[in-house]
């Protein structure tokens, strides 16, 4: 029995070394192909050097001066290469789960990404839109100040949350409202609808997003802020995106009740692309100077 259990565990054990092994070596072949792709762009040179020219008393040779194009890997990209070759650290998202808005940002990138959350594969996520803007908005100021004192490049801003999870239904209510529903396109700093954060950095107002992440704020405990308003107000940003395109939303950890019902509900299953694990994919079309249902 003891040599059952001892063999068992030993399986698991290297399940699990191969799975980490699995997941480090796929960050590291994306960053590394994109570090490849920024090799290739052509880089502004400096102005030629005028030609020189001699003569002599039979001929004139006149000789181009050689030029060289050189790009340096930004440091931003550097750390996170670096860091992720030393990690031992397994990513909150799995292998599967990161292929997902890995393969977004390789058709989309450089882009606008806003990510709820702020987590260790945060370096990842602004590696992978290299060149984009790539913002992270965390409740945890102890933790932002972790992260910031190893990846300073991050941008990175504070929010507040008023709403607990153990409220959920009621929010859900809320946010069947008519003032919820409404597709007429307003700011989101001026909706009338409860369920939607109107207290977020300026940043989040002030730029149009490409992909949005739902991944915070904590959701596992009823005292928890959830992921109520954040999944809302996603959708509705997306809506109201004055550029024409859409939005991809993804939301993670789908397997518990308020990202599973409020992703639903508010982002709309007709919406929704792919699912693999606990993420989803939703693509929402701006409603702007158009006449379209909440949900299709």
């Amino acid at each position: 029995m003891k040599a059952k259990l001892s063999s068992f565990l030993r399986k698991m054990t290297w399940s699990r070394i191969q799975n980490t092994l699995h997941i480090k070596l796929l960050l590291l072949s994306l960053l590394l192909l994109f570090l490849f792709l920024l090799l290739l762009r052509p880089t502004p040179s400096s102005p030629p050097s005028p030609a020189i020219t001699t003569t002599a008393s039979t001929s004139t040779t006149t000789t181009a001066p050689a030029t060289a194009c050189y790009s340096k890997i930004p440091e931003s990209l550097a750390e996170t290469i670096i860091h992720y070759a030393t990690s031992n650290t397994t990513p909150q998202q799995t292998h599967a789960e990161i292929s997902v808005t890995a393969r977004v940002l390789r058709h989309r990138s450089p882009c606008r990404f806003l990510v709820f959350g702020l987590g260790l594969d945060s370096p990842m996520w602004a590696g992978l839109n290299h060149g984009g803007r790539t913002v992270f908005l965390e409740e945890d100021q102890s933790w932002i100040a972790t992260v910031r004192a190893r990846f300073p490049s991050l941008e990175t801003y504070h929010v507040r949350y008023d709403t607990r999870v153990r409220d959920a239904d009621a929010l859900m209510e809320i946010g069947r409202r008519p003032e919820c529903l409404s597709t007429e396109t307003t700011e989101l700093r001026d909706s009338l609808c409860g369920l939607a954060l109107k207290g977020l950095p300026d940043v989040f107002y002030d730029e149009e997003w490409d992909l949005i992440m739902v991944d915070a704020p904590t959701g596992w405990i009823p005292e928890a802020p959830g992921r109520m308003g954040a999944i809302y107000t996603a959708g509705m940003a997306a809506r109201g995106r004055k550029a024409e395109g859409e939005t991809d939303v993804f939301v993670h950890d789908v397997d518990r009740k308020v990202e599973d019902e409020f992703s639903k509900e508010f982002l709309c299953e007709g919406y929704l692309r792919e699912q693999v694990g606990r993420l989803r994919h939703f693509s929402i079309p701006s409603y702007r100077k158009k006449n379209l249902p909440f949900c299709p």
